[in-house]
């Protein structure tokens, strides 16, 4: 709190970069899977994926990081709690839970140790990511807005980055496809934090059920480039 923005918007970029030692960079977000299937086999195709991923994982994630950020900065810790379970129901996939929960643990550690903040403790040994995510950015001073956009932004560019050695795509291309979701991350934010003060039982519950089916195959590979 007590920031000015441009403190604030480094902060934003620090939890949005895919440089931090979270291990996104090490996850295609489903994509390996999908273009196996034969599903996006293209520029056009991959952007579809990217957008349909947005609207429904990306925006119960940044529902939740919104509702934890909500909570942490009004230092509600059994609101917060309550998120745990209702995030878990949201995931069928036992694959994904794990994913979500691996990919937690590992910010959890990562901003325990470059910002250490009471908050963190509450978490458990292994949250969701989301929930990290929220806690962080109420931790670096940011916003319930902040979190949902550092998480939708991580949502379609771990599969952006990963296209590129999935399929025979121009880098340029896949990027542009990133510049034209901006407005659509933005009003997913937005859409975020509208449900941010509501129970965790009411938050956004969007199924993307090929995703799920998609992550349980995915883990029986013997040979993979990516995690999931």
């Amino acid at each position: 709190m007590g920031k000015d923005m441009t403190q604030s918007q480094a902060a934003l970029l620090l939890l949005a970069d895919g440089r931090l030692p979270a291990g996104g960079y090490a996850h295609s977000g489903g994509l390996e899977s999908t273009v196996y299937a034969k599903r996006v086999s293209d520029t056009a195709e991959l952007e579809q994926f990217l957008i349909g991923r947005a609207e429904t994982a990306g925006f119960v994630a940044a529902a939740f990081a919104a509702a934890a950020c909500t909570f942490a900065v009004r230092n509600d810790i059994a609101a917060l709690a309550t998120l745990e379970p209702e995030l878990d129901a949201r995931i069928p996939s036992p694959e994904l839970r794990s994913v979500s929960r691996t990919l937690g643990r590992q910010l959890l550690r990562v901003m325990s140790s470059i910002h250490p903040h009471p908050h963190f403790g509450l978490l458990g040994r292994a949250p969701h990511q989301p929930l990290v995510m929220g806690v962080a950015a109420a931790a670096l001073g940011l916003g319930a807005r902040d979190a949902a956009l550092a998480i939708l932004h991580e949502t379609i560019a771990g599969p952006a980055a990963a296209a590129a050695k999935l399929m025979r795509i121009d880098p340029f291309d896949v990027h542009a496809t990133l510049v034209r979701a901006t407005g659509r991350l933005d009003r997913l934010a937005q859409a975020a934090v509208d449900h941010a003060d509501a129970p965790a039982s009411e938050l956004p519950s969007v199924g993307s059920p090929l995703t799920d089916i998609a992550a349980e195959h995915h883990r029986r590979w013997n040979v993979r480039l990516f995690a999931s």
